[in-house]
């Protein structure tokens, strides 16, 4: 659950103001539509809180993909509703039909909410607040920063530059809550983006269900930006975006890539260092079979080839990727396969997920359901493979000399930090653990770079002297 910090919170004016309270679940496309909601309570004179018994009314986003995430929410639910009484509920949960046959499941099981409504619906959020918690004044954009309400820490921020997504894999159930590819202006996102360095972003993290996509439903539009015309197509955005970044010294990193040909286009930029060589690529899984199944494209075979020369244009690539273990009718040879692939590709960073059934996915109809525990001794046999090629590409990383992004840094630093390199994105990577600088005069500043000098790894973690 990602409730409010205090560091979110902004100061509250002399007078009393209808105070709402807000919790946001899910992943970072989830985080931004918070975002959003939250700019617009507060440029609406709106309070926020992280206490619910204080509130007017909670608002809850919630996150409905897999059943642990529609568990989470349906409880953060009802302890809203417990605490408070009054709450409104948004997010992809709020777009999934009843059980019982019931339009919506929320409001089978919370009938006591105010109002719901489904994901990326700023307006519908605030007409719902404004009926039962009525707005204290017209906008008052004053009380916003000009790069919104971000609930990151100051110094990394996402960008989502879409919404939905136009693949119908089968495991997935994102399209029939989140609809079709919508890609935002080009202009749009690039002006948020430089909002957001303005306001002192050292990290831009670019997220939407597709990013490879982008631009796709408008035909690759031309839009523009600073006068000048460029087109809506991922290629365009992410040199606009690097130059951005050069300007202000920061980095850019690339999140939710699908495995199209214009992928390899996007490596040049990582060689000349204009975004971050790190791709989050989900590839899913490697054997052929399984992914038709999955209605994913491409085979392990042809991934590798493109792995290989991804490589060879640019040394330095992290590849982070997802997969999922045990889906409908994987045998134990199409398994082999993926840990095969899995070594041969060298992936750095690796995720697995037990397939799950998501109700509403097609896959629940595919034959050959494995058992539970088949499905989960798959996952645990795929993470002790890919933990051994992560732990033997980080030791690899010892005596070299990396920039790192500080996250903390108690007392400057002296009693080190933590921070990390360009291969750790936050919260699903690794870190680097800082330790005490050697000269004295060496500080360390939360939101700033330091060099440091690789000395060793632990876990998943490398461990680094700053110099």
């Amino acid at each position: 659950m990602n409730a409010l910090t205090d560091a979110t919170l902004a100061p509250a004016p002399a007078k009393a103001e209808p105070t709402i309270a807000f919790v946001s679940l899910g992943c970072p496309k989830a985080l931004t539509d918070s975002e959003l909601i939250l700019t617009q309570l507060r440029a609406e004179g709106y309070g926020t809180s992280k206490s619910y018994s204080g509130a007017d009314l909670v608002v809850v986003n919630t996150c409905g993909f897999i059943d642990d995430a529609v568990k989470e929410s349906l409880d953060a639910i009802g302890e809203a509703l417990a605490e408070n009484g009054k709450v409104i509920v948004t997010g992809c949960l709020g777009a999934k039909p009843g059980k019982a046959g019931g339009d919506n499941l929320i409001q089978e099981i919370h009938p006591k909410v105010l109002a719901v409504t489904g994901p990326h619906a700023t307006q519908e959020v605030m007409d719902a607040v404004h009926r039962h918690v009525p707005k204290p004044h017209d906008p008052f954009v004053d009380l916003v920063p000009p790069q919104g309400i971000k609930l990151t820490p100051r110094h990394y921020a996402y960008l989502k530059i879409s919404e939905g997504c136009n693949h119908r894999c089968t495991f997935c159930i994102i399209p029939s809550m989140r609809g079709d590819l919508v890609s935002r202006p080009i202009g749009d996102v690039l002006g948020e983006a430089q909002r957001l360095f303005e306001a002192g972003v050292k990290e831009l993290l670019v997220v939407s269900q597709d990013t490879s996509a982008y631009g796709v439903d408008v035909q690759y539009r031309t839009g523009f930006w600073d006068g000048k015309p460029v087109k809506t197509r991922m290629l365009d955005l992410c040199e606009r975006l690097g130059d951005l970044a050069a300007t202000y010294g920061a980095w850019v990193r690339l999140h939710y890539v699908y495995p199209y040909p214009h992928v390899d286009n996007v490596i040049d930029l990582m060689a000349s260092g204009r975004i971050l060589p790190y791709l989050d690529i989900p590839f899913q899984h490697a054997h052929p079979a399984v992914l038709k199944r999955m209605k994913r494209p491409g085979t392990g075979e042809r991934t590798l080839e493109r792995l290989q020369m991804w490589r060879e244009k640019c040394p330095e690539l992290v590849v982070r990727s997802t997969f999922i273990a045990g889906f409908p009718g994987e045998t134990e040879a199409e398994f082999d396969t993926l840990l095969d692939f899995v070594r041969e590709a060298q992936i750095d960073r690796a995720g697995c997920f037990a397939y799950s059934p998501v109700e509403g996915a097609t896959a629940n109809e595919i034959e050959g359901q494995l058992p539970q525990e088949v499905r989960e001794e798959r996952r645990a046999r795929f993470m002790a493979v890919a933990e051994e090629v992560s732990a033997a590409k980080l030791q690899r990383r010892v005596g070299a000399t990396m920039q790192i992004l500080v996250d903390k840094a108690p007392m400057l630093g002296r009693k080190g930090g933590v921070g990390r390199s360009y291969a750790d994105a936050p919260e699903i990577d690794g870190i680097v653990r800082l330790l005490p600088p050697e000269k004295l005069s060496k500080q360390l500043k939360v939101g700033e770079f330091t060099r440091a000098r690789i000395v060793a790894t632990e876990g998943h973690d490398l461990v680094a002297l700053p110099i």
